[in-house]
């Protein structure tokens, strides 16, 4: 026992003395220095590569050192990176490090240096650094070549939003130098009078040729030079998605994935990434040629299972992805193909396809699915090879769409495509009754008889309709009905019918037969049945109307109503216990009016107009303004009225008026109020809450005023356009009272005129009765006028002409003779010249005297020819002149002998004929030519025979000794009375 404790105390001793000398030779020769150190350059991936040596390492003996490495950018004391490198080192071995500096190794210079540090479990603690090894200094600078300007670094390759460093190196310091990144200007950091650096953070994708960077020197306004570099910038690679593989008949698998962004660039700086398939448990790998797929080869043993993983590397990253699966729980079945239809009629089809086989007792899930009428049906059915199905319940003459796809029953995958074809059913008799309604027009005699119907939908048509067939049947006489076959796809159709009752059924009718029928009745009474109509509210929904049930019996209601602009009818159909509903179309329009009526349909399928309703699915302001009159103007009042303004075709239910009024006085008149205008103008309003009432009396006006006017109606959704103001000034007061005086006088003359016009026949023959026309008398009747054979004849019996007056013209006039038209010139005879006419002795019977009158009212201008002849007849003539001649006969001869042949033509106009009575006196310009105490005529009772000369007739002018101014005519044949 002491011998054993001895012997372990000498073993102690002696290893704690072996360590000891070892400790104390190491930390002779520690902390390790490393020596030989040298740095060279790579520009292009702008980093510094640093190797070195450690020497008194112990001979074949390996350490684990730990280098501290320092980086100083233009002098040594500008510390930029400080970083450890721990590896293990053997004797005498050349380690190696890099560093990638952000700023270009050519814009400064760097400085490099090293030290060291034991970091091995077998020395004891504590560990010392060694000293620093000198500095190494690195400069590119020096190999830049001629030039005054360089930008770094040359054509770099980086990823979108990276932070890159890039900086000029000019050599002339009195340069101005301003950098440009693609066209905007940059500011960076000079790090010496000849280097400034520019920091670019997040730089982005531009486009695939790179971002253009350049600078340009310049003194003054001289530009030195431009020099620039192109940056390009990568899009990020992005790891695969949805990598996944299958196989389709065991003998390859098909691998898919999405690669996302294609990171290459222009002039092939960096082409695009590449990918490698790699699987694990064969250790096989394999390139792929292309981007997002990639085949393998299944080899004939037995592997099921499978590792593969999916690199995606490009020149600055490289991603991977893995999956690991059971080959046959990856099979994607090849499609289905030959789907064709049998058996195919109205309702039924057999479906039938075939699927591609893969291994024996295999089997297959196919789904269907079936489109139609815009439902889609879905079925499963499992299959070994061949697949076959029913399709039952098919709407007839309706056009399907079957398609299949399978997948494996055993372990689902993924299925097919789809695989189809489509087929249409056979037409089947329409299932349904056509819907139909009608507008009946009672007139005297007969009904018009306006019937519609809706066609059927295509799940009730099946198939197309071709016709429809309307039976008109006579109630009262059941024997009489009538048939009408009216083509598709005609809607309506016009029935004219006498009072009675009648029955109507429509069918629908395609190419298999005819739809149940749809009927109605029309009473022989007529339907124009008074109702009240009452208004309602529309919303955006539509209009919800309601009713009171009809007592009675009754199988339905029915709403009608016409939709516009095309004011075509429509209909609802709402059940026997309803009494509302909900009129809702995209046709109703704001502001327009809708009228509603609601029918009750007796078990007599007979209808009855139950309620009339109207209103609008969104009331609008009116649309226009009424014409308004001004009426009964005062001097304090006028009244306005509109009665021509109608309500009805207005876009909302006019619910009043509004009347403006201005004045200068800019005061509000009774019942008027204040009211501000859109223009900001200020005027009175009067609101009139009855639409019915369209007149107002404004008064309380001041006389001789000036005032403005307009009228507006005004619904639920405001009032009708902004308009006009009209003009009216009030009278001044004191003329409506002249007025009212003025006004029946004017009233009495005309009255009096009238009278007076109505009285005027009355009034002539009283005052100035008709004389018979000078042309006319019979004493022309003597003379026998050849030369005028239209002469007319006067034939008076009881008067005999007194005297002839002949108006000689002034000296000049030319006269021609009747039948030898030879011209004389009258001599100026100053005073007229008389011709007494006296009876003879012999035909003298009546008691006294004849006194004669002259007349002046005829004075008859010729108007046959070119002159006249003035004869005019004294009252009275001379006892001198008495006697000269006793007889017509004389009176005749002489004229024919002295006047006849030298009668001259006088011109239109110079010649007038007077008419003398037996009972007139001479005129007062004549007196002077007749004796002063002229002998009395016998007296006369009556008048006589008058004498007109002829137009072509004038007596030759007498000669100054003769003083025969008037020739007397006696009518042997005339008696006095």
């Amino acid at each position: 026992m002491a011998l054993f404790v001895v012997f372990q105390t000498t073993f102690f001793l002696t290893l704690l003395s072996l360590r000891t000398y070892q400790s104390e030779v190491l930390a002779e020769r520690l902390p390790l220095t490393p020596v030989s150190l040298k740095v060279s350059t790579n520009s292009i991936h702008q980093s510094l590569h640093l190797q070195w040596t450690v020497h008194n390492l112990p001979y074949h003996q390996e350490l684990k050192m730990v280098f501290q490495i320092q980086i100083s950018r233009i002098e040594t004391s500008n510390v930029v990176w400080v970083g450890n490198y721990s590896t293990p080192v053997k004797w005498n071995q050349v380690l190696h490090w890099s560093w990638e500096s952000e700023l270009p190794l050519e814009c400064a210079t760097h400085f490099v240096r090293i030290k060291s540090v034991i970091d091995d479990a077998s020395f004891p603690e504590p560990n010392f650094w060694s000293n620093w090894s000198s500095w190494e200094e690195v400069s590119v600078q020096d190999y830049l070549g001629r030039g005054t300007l360089f930008v770094f670094p040359k054509d770099k390759l980086v990823e979108e939003g990276s932070n890159v460093t890039i900086c000029y190196v000019s050599r002339n310091i009195q340069n101005n130098v301003s950098c440009y990144l693609e066209g905007k200007q940059i500011h960076g950091e000079q790090l010496d009078p000849h280097v400034t650096a520019f920091n670019l953070n997040s730089v982005p994708f531009i486009r695939n040729r790179g971002t253009n960077i350049y600078c340009e020197a310049s003194q003054g306004n001289v530009s030195k030079g431009i020099e620039g570099i192109v940056l390009f910038v990568s899009k990020v690679l992005e790891e695969p998605k949805d990598f996944s593989c299958e196989s389709q008949d065991f003998k390859t698998l098909h691998c898919t994935w999405d690669p996302g962004t294609d990171t290459a660039l222009g002039w092939s700086k960096q082409p695009s990434q590449s990918y490698t398939l790699f699987e694990s448990f064969s250790g096989e790998k394999k390139l792929c040629t292309h981007k997002n797929w990639c085949n393998w080869q299944i080899t004939q043993d037995s592997q099921e299972m499978y590792n593969f993983t999916l690199i995606a590397e490009n020149y600055l990253r490289k991603r991977s992805v893995n999956i690991l699966f059971n080959l046959t729980h990856r099979v994607y079945l090849m499609n289905p193909f030959s789907v064709n239809f049998e058996n195919v009629n109205a309702t039924n089809a057999i479906m039938t396809w075939k699927v591609h086989s893969m291994r024996n007792n295999f089997t297959y899930l196919c789904q269907i699915e079936l489109h139609g009428e815009g439902k889609m049906m879905q079925y499963d059915v499992s299959i070994n090879v061949n697949g076959e199905y029913f399709l039952s319940e098919l709407e007839p003459a309706t056009e399907y769409m079957a398609r299949v796809r399978c997948a494996d029953a055993s372990h689902f995958w993924k299925w097919t495509e789809w695989s189809g074809q489509n087929f249409t059913t056979l037409e089947a008799a329409p299932s349904e009754a056509p819907d139909v309604w009608r507008s009946v027009n009672s007139e005297p005699g007969n009904h018009t008889v306006t019937l519609f119907w809706k066609p059927l939908s295509k799940l009730h048509a099946n198939g197309k309709i071709l016709f429809y067939n309307v039976v008109v049947e006579n109630l009262d006489k059941p024997s009489r009905s009538e048939l009408r076959s009216i083509p598709a796809p005609a809607n309506s159709t016009k029935l004219i019918l006498d009072r009675c009752s009648y029955q109507i059924c429509v069918t629908a009718n395609n190419s298999v037969g005819a739809s149940p029928a749809s009927i109605i009745v029309i009473s022989a009474d007529p339907e124009n049945k008074e109702v009240e109509e009452e208004r309602i509210a529309g919303t955006e929904g539509g209009f919800s109307l309601s009713w009171k049930p009809q007592p009675g019996d009754v199988i339905g209601y029915v709403v009608d109503w016409c939709d516009h602009p095309q004011d075509v009818l429509q209909w609802k159909n709402v059940g026997p216990n309803t009494t509302s509903t909900v009129i809702s179309t995209d046709a109703f329009r704001p502001g327009v009016r809708y009228d509603f009526r609601i029918y009750g349909l007796s078990t007599k399928r007979i209808a009855c107009l139950l309620e009339k309703k109207t209103g609008y699915s969104q009331e609008l302001a009116p649309s226009d303004n009424p014409h308004v009159l001004v009426d009964m103007l005062t001097s304090h009042s006028f009244t306005l009225s509109w009665k021509d303004y109608s309500t009805e075709s207005q876009p909302g239910f006019i619910q009043g008026y509004h009347v403006y009024l201005k004045s200068k006085a800019r005061q509000c008149h009774p019942r008027f109020q204040k009211a501000v205008l859109s223009d900001g103008s200020e005027c009175c309003k009067y609101k009139i809450d009855n639409p019915e009432e369209k007149a107002l009396i404004v008064d309380n006006l001041k006389p001789e005023s000036f005032y403005e006017f307009f009228v507006t109606p005004f619904t639920s959704a405001g009032e009708g356009p902004n308009a006009t103001f009209t003009k009216v000034t009030t009278p001044d007061e004191h003329s409506s009272m002249l007025i009212r005086i003025l006004l029946p006088m004017v009233f009495c003359v005309l009255l009096i005129m009238i009278v007076c016009y109505l009285k005027s026949q009355w009034i002539k023959e009283t005052c100035y009765p008709d004389i018979p026309d000078p042309y006319k008398s019979s004493i022309l009747s003597l003379i026998k006028f050849k030369e005028n054979p239209h002469l007319t004849i006067m034939n008076v019996s009881d008067c005999i002409p007194d005297a002839i007056e002949v108006v000689s013209k002034p000296e000049g006039t030319k006269i021609q003779l009747l039948g030898t038209r030879k011209s004389l010139t009258e001599t100026e005879l100053t005073k007229p010249n008389y011709l007494y006419l006296l009876p003879t002795e012999k035909n003298h019977s009546g008691p006294g005297p004849c006194i004669c009158f002259e007349n002046f009212t005829y004075n008859q201008a010729a108007s046959d020819a070119g002159s006249c002849g003035h004869v005019p007849v004294p009252p009275k003539a001379p006892p001198s002149m008495l006697g000269l001649m006793t007889s017509p006969e004389n009176v005749l001869k002489a004229l024919e002998k002295n006047y006849m042949n030298s009668l001259g033509e006088v011109p239109a106009g110079e010649t007038s004929l007077n008419y003398v009575s037996q009972l007139a006196s001479p005129m007062s310009g004549d007196k002077d030519s007749l004796p002063t105490n002229p002998v009395e005529p016998p007296h006369c009772s009556e008048y006589k025979m008058q004498m007109a000369v002829p137009l072509r007739l004038a007596l030759p002018p007498p000669t100054e000794n003769s003083s025969l101014s008037s020739i007397t005519l006696l009518d042997p044949g005339e008696h006095y009375r």
